[in-house]
């Protein structure tokens, strides 16, 4: 039930929205193996014995940083530009909904008041970590969809 929505700029992926009313039995991985940032979509039975489990070290090569929000809390707008800062659309957020932000560029207004918590690689390298640049006005928003 649900759905993941994709965002894209012909067939580059942009992000993947995956909505507070997606639902699926077991575990369903929504990115694909070799992204840098995975995730996953779990739905259990009471009772379901996860085993218990280390990680092991294992080398990962990461080269862009790909974050996730989750909305706890209000409505986000996202605008969506490509690796150009080419202004291509933009989606609204609600309580419930997450979203990986794959590739591009993106920003954000709050349209009202928001709770998140934004998951993604580290450590943090401050100012190094992006390149910031003029947004839209709100006279510009496009929604496709």
């Amino acid at each position: 039930m649900g759905k993941v929505e994709e965002v894209k700029k012909k067939n580059k992926l942009l992000a993947m929205i995956i909505r507070n009313e997606y639902s699926c039995e077991g575990v369903d991985f929504i990115t694909p193996n070799a992204y840098s940032q995975q995730v996953a979509y779990m739905h259990h039975p009471v009772g379901k014995v996860i085993d218990a489990h280390v990680h092991n070290l294992v080398h990962r090569n990461v080269v862009m940083t790909q974050e996730v929000l989750f909305i706890k809390k209000g409505i986000l707008r996202v605008d969506f530009y490509d690796e150009y800062e080419d202004y291509l659309e933009s989606r609204d957020l609600h309580a419930g909904d997450v979203i990986l932000l794959v590739s591009g560029g993106h920003g954000f207004q709050v349209l009202e008041e928001v709770e998140m918590i934004e998951v993604k690689q580290g450590p943090y390298a401050g100012e190094e970590d992006k390149q910031r640049f003029s947004g839209i006005d709100v006279k510009e928003v496009i929604y496709k969809k």
